[in-house]
């Protein structure tokens, strides 16, 4: 069993933590977090990111799992660092979840429990597909990205970079969702969204 660090001791590393238990691929050696803590769902704080360049050693892979709702900012700064220090950052995948074999999932992303990505769709890097999400067959969803709990992404359609769709959010088939936009939760997209829109609700355009 190989060794894990976490990177952001939130509640999203709670849900990660559990996924990680249950694949039993990896022992998570600790968690790096900048707040005031000692224990995680019992796993240690071992400090903040700064220990990183110290434990490259120890650990045979990092994993990113800062939450994101409001901004995709600390992950992607955390993503970024890990690379350039050239650690290793793998792709973790619930066993309780359901992954074609002709998907494709990018390095840092995290599959959560009972999340369905379909035939032929494509996930980036460092992004996050949440509990009970479907990505359908041929859709992309780009990197650095968060499809909340329960969200669909319908076949053929594209969700850029940086962006975040709402629990329970749609995105009807074949629609595109620009870089850098906020899906709330809940909303229905019918129709092609622009770089760094914020959709609450349903979309008339």
């Amino acid at each position: 069993m190989k060794n894990i660090i976490l990177m952001g001791g939130g509640g999203h590393c709670k849900s990660v933590i559990d996924v990680i238990v249950s694949d039993a691929s990896w022992s998570i050696l600790g968690i790096l977090d900048a707040k005031p803590k000692t224990v995680i769902s019992g796993y240690p704080l071992l400090g903040n990111d700064d220990l990183i360049p110290a434990l490259i050693n120890d650990a045979n892979a990092f994993l990113v799992t800062v939450g994101q709702i409001k901004t995709p900012t600390p992950r992607v700064a955390a993503f970024e660092r890990l690379v350039a220090l050239g650690a290793i950052i793998p792709i973790v995948i619930s066993p309780h979840s359901l992954v074609s074999t002709s998907s494709t999932v990018g390095l840092g992303t995290v599959v959560m429990h009972n999340a369905v990505i379909n035939s032929g769709a494509r996930i980036g890097k460092n992004s996050i597909i949440n509990t009970k999400s479907l990505i359908e067959h041929d859709s992309i969803v780009g990197s650095h990205t968060h499809i909340s709990t329960g969200a669909i992404v319908n076949g053929g359609s594209e969700v850029g970079d940086h962006c975040f769709v709402g629990s329970g959010a749609i995105i009807a088939e074949g629609v595109k969702i620009g870089n850098r936009s906020i899906i709330g939760a809940g909303s229905l997209v019918l129709s092609d969204v622009e770089e760094g829109a914020k959709i609450f609700g349903q979309d008339r355009h």
